[in-house]
């Protein structure tokens, strides 16, 4: 019998890089993003605020370096930047309508291919797959709910100081 987590890790890279988006673009003005900031739009909500040095360790940036990405997206109008009510210092993204357009248009893997994909399985085969897909996704979302938040690291306690 072959290990679930080898067949998972063996199997998901080939779908992926069948089916995965290669282009990132406004469907509005036809603009280019970068995949790296398609990521970062992908990781905001439009209600939800979310702060900007929580996603930049997330994505293990800098804030500074995702402060770069972000005044990038806000220039364009694909987010929105405020100043946190309770710590002015912290600032929170939301996603903008023009954020969300790019993000519901531009999914990780290109609708086209993977229908071209499904096209290639039998009617039972393809109820299959997406029932094993849902059942995957489903154990995916319990998953990150069930992990612990990792401990905050005070960056400035690792520097020495200079006599």
């Amino acid at each position: 019998m072959i290990d679930p987590v080898a067949r998972v890790l063996s199997d998901y890279p080939k779908i992926y890089f069948a089916c995965h988006t290669r282009h990132v673009r406004d469907p509005k003005t036809d603009a280019k993003i970068s995949a790296h900031q398609a990521s970062i739009l992908d990781h905001l909500d439009e209600v939800e605020a979310t702060r900007l040095t929580d996603l930049a360790e997330h994505i293990a940036v800098t804030p500074a370096t995702m402060s770069i990405h972000v005044a990038r997206l806000e220039a364009r109008g694909y987010l929105v930047r405020t100043r946190d009510a309770d710590d002015a210092r912290c600032t929170r993204l939301r996603l903008s309508p023009a954020g969300r357009r790019i993000r519901t248009a531009n999914s990780v893997l290109d609708p086209d291919r993977v229908a071209a994909m499904l096209d290639c399985l039998n009617t039972t085969e393809r109820g299959k797959a997406i029932a094993g897909l849902g059942l995957l996704a489903k154990a995916a979302q319990a998953s990150m709910r069930q992990r612990a938040p990792r401990p905050r690291r005070d960056v400035g306690s690792d520097r020495r100081r200079a006599i």
